[in-house]
């Protein structure tokens, strides 16, 4: 049986497979940023590169930010064995951010906590998902 699979008893002679997932999906929605912040490439680099560091990350490469044709931004850093996303929609006032890390990596939050400090909105919603 594969290391990620535990098989437990449930109700007498049923067993029940229970997946442990390698990876943790960290996603935040953030609300009302202003709209000046969402269209600066300069900005959301200097985010994602404060944020991988805060959270331990180990980075190869800089992170790959263009503005978008029609209006907002688009992020990805490639990490080791992990990778963090950020697409923002100014009219909207939204940031979203996609942290995908190994489920070991307790340091996620780090991250996250740096675009709240400097996005400086009260508004975000946190969800995790275990993935793989």
């Amino acid at each position: 049986m594969p290391s990620s699979v535990a098989r437990r008893p449930l109700s007498g002679e049923s067993c029940l497979t229970v997946l442990t997932a390698p990876f943790l999906h960290t996603i935040a929605d953030f609300g009302h940023v202003p709209e000046a912040q969402l269209r600066d490439t300069a900005l959301v680099t200097g985010l994602l590169i404060a944020a991988a560091s805060a959270a331990g990350f180990t980075a190869h490469t800089t992170p790959v930010v263009r503005a978008l044709p029609g209006d907002g931004v688009v992020g990805l850093f490639a990490l080791e064995g992990c990778h963090m996303a950020v697409h923002t929609f100014p009219e909207r006032g939204v940031l979203l951010l996609d942290v995908l890390a190994p489920a070991a990596f307790r340091d996620v939050q780090k991250a996250v906590d740096v675009f709240v400090r400097r996005v400086g909105t009260s508004t975000v919603r946190t969800a995790q998902h275990p993935r793989g």
